[in-house]
């Protein structure tokens, strides 16, 4: 299975506000399925947004609340499902994105390595200390959350593992966009892969952002594209391409380790 529907859920998202944002992904994750999707992907901390005062009374531990309910929304649906929200971990709580299989069972879980201090995420969240690959139906597929979009080491390190998708949730606020749009199609140049990016829409708190969820080719060319208001985007892709893309400029062979780590 190479070819892949996917959706991008573009959320509003109403700041601390986790009942009606998870009411929301309800909706589209029964849309998302009936469009044919085999995966729906939502925005970076899309159940509470950057309300990161209240992130301990919001986190909760990978196998309750929200994360259990999400688990229950994919095997209901029989769909993937991704996005970052708050994790307790101990004491400790994570920007963390669990990939949720359409049996329900998690099958990684990416927390956030690069924190945005600009948004206080280094006051309140414990970074995390690897990257993750999944090989998955359709091919390899790594995670990188909105941040780490500016860190190129991290995304080369998931090409050169083979990676044929990365998976980008995100809230980038609407001044910078044209860096989001930017550092998308320059990751899939870079890596011959697919770049999936979800961003959030609209005003949440004091933030507006951006929007412009996409996915770009394994080319660098754009397969969708939205725009700035809240919507569900569906496209279909077809990982083959990225073996064809590679073997058209083999860049990965024609690396210089020697020169530079």
């Amino acid at each position: 299975m190479a070819k892949l529907v996917i959706s991008l859920a573009q959320m509003n998202i109403a700041l601390g506000d986790v009942r009606k944002n998870l009411k929301l992904a309800e909706e589209w994750i029964a849309e998302a399925k009936r469009r044919g999707s085999h995966l729906i992907v939502f925005p970076e901390l899309w159940s509470t947004g950057y309300d990161l005062s209240g992130a301990r009374e919001h986190a909760v531990a990978l196998n309750v609340g929200i994360f259990a309910q999400l688990a229950t929304l994919a095997t209901n649906h029989g769909i993937c499902i991704l996005g970052s929200l708050l994790e307790k971990r101990g004491v400790e709580v994570s920007n963390s994105a669990a990939f949720f299989a359409p049996n329900g069972k998690i099958l990684g879980v990416y927390r956030k390595i690069h924190l945005f201090r600009l948004m206080d995420e280094n006051r309140y969240l414990q970074p995390g200390s690897a990257p993750l690959i999944m090989d998955l139906p359709w091919g390899a597929t790594a995670i990188g959350v909105c941040y780490d979009l500016r860190f190129p080491e991290l995304f080369r390190r998931y090409g050169v593992q083979g990676a044929k998708m990365v998976l980008v949730p995100a809230e980038w606020p609407i001044e910078r966009i044209e860096h989001w749009r930017t550092l998308m199609q320059a990751r899939a140049i870079e890596n011959q892969c697919f770049m999936v990016g979800v961003n959030s829409a609209g005003q949440t708190g004091d933030k507006i952002f951006g929007g412009h969820s996409m996915i770009v080719d394994a080319w660098g060319k754009t397969v969708i594209e939205v725009g700035e208001a809240p919507t569900l985007a569906t496209a279909e892709v077809d990982l083959d391409y990225v073996d064809l893309v590679r073997g058209r400029i083999p860049v990965f062979e024609d690396r210089r380790t020697d020169i530079y780590q």
